[in-house]
């Protein structure tokens, strides 16, 4: 994976006393993968436009949102979007909704239903996205994507462990107890079937949802990791204070 190293200026936040790195890599089935962790109550954030409307999609701008004394944990792409950069699915930021549920099904890797909902409150979850429809549940901030990767503990049925579609791939997972979210990047290209493995047999989620493909960027300033790639919609991440 391609990756860009930030410009000194945007690491001033690393001055502050250290704190747990909440992302590791690891391999599982002989890829490697990053992982990083959050917790129900954590400072986990969406981003889209900054104050002023303009879409903020790059790593140096996120920076920019930060206020005195805040740190940025790791972000990664938050869901699929138009070319405008705008969310396909449900985007609710700050409680207010942006983009409105879409329950149909489409073409591309959203539309293969069932795809799902990463809905963050007092817990964390991935629920489907028609279950969510039918009862809503209240979302500081959620986020819509597809296919989902895990449902129930069971892998898409779609996926087929001996495709030949490889990509980058992110997505998000959470445990049954709603504590625990891992948000997962592949540093090499992989299968859905071995994306969705690495949730349900080595992270433990009963469900787990696909964030987005080829243009999956990570960034991690404690660790100089900022991926390359093309502006991004809508950004999750987490946040810390010094």
């Amino acid at each position: 994976m391609k990756t860009t190293i930030f410009k000194a200026a945007f690491f001033v936040c690393l001055a502050a006393p250290a704190v747990a790195d909440p992302c590791r890599d690891l391999f599982f089935d002989e890829a490697s993968f990053t992982v990083c962790e959050a917790q129900a109550g954590d400072d986990l954030r969406l981003w889209l436009h900054d104050p002023e409307g303009a879409l903020i999609g790059t790593p140096e701008r996120l920076l920019d949102q930060l206020a005195p004394g805040e740190s940025l944990s790791f972000a990664m792409n938050a869901g699929m979007y138009h070319p405008d950069r705008l969310p396909v699915g449900l985007y609710i930021e700050n409680g207010t909704e942006h983009h409105p549920i879409v329950t149909t099904e489409g073409p591309g890797n959203f539309g293969l239903l069932p795809n799902g909902v990463f809905c963050m409150a007092d817990t964390l979850s991935v629920i489907e996205s028609r279950a969510f429809a039918d009862a809503p549940p209240a979302c500081t901030n959620a986020t819509q994507s597809g296919p989902m990767l895990v449902i129930d503990g069971a892998l898409h049925p779609k996926f087929l462990p001996d495709s030949d579609s490889l990509n980058i791939r992110n997505g998000v997972g959470v445990s049954a107890d709603g504590q625990t979210a891992w948000f997962a990047i592949s540093n090499e290209p992989v299968t859905f079937h071995h994306f969705a493995r690495l949730f349900r047999d080595e992270l433990g989620t009963p469900d787990a949802l696909y964030l987005d493909g080829s243009i999956s960027r990570l960034v991690i300033p404690a660790q100089n990791r900022a991926d390359l790639g093309l502006p991004m919609g809508p950004i999750i991440g987490l946040v810390t204070r010094d």
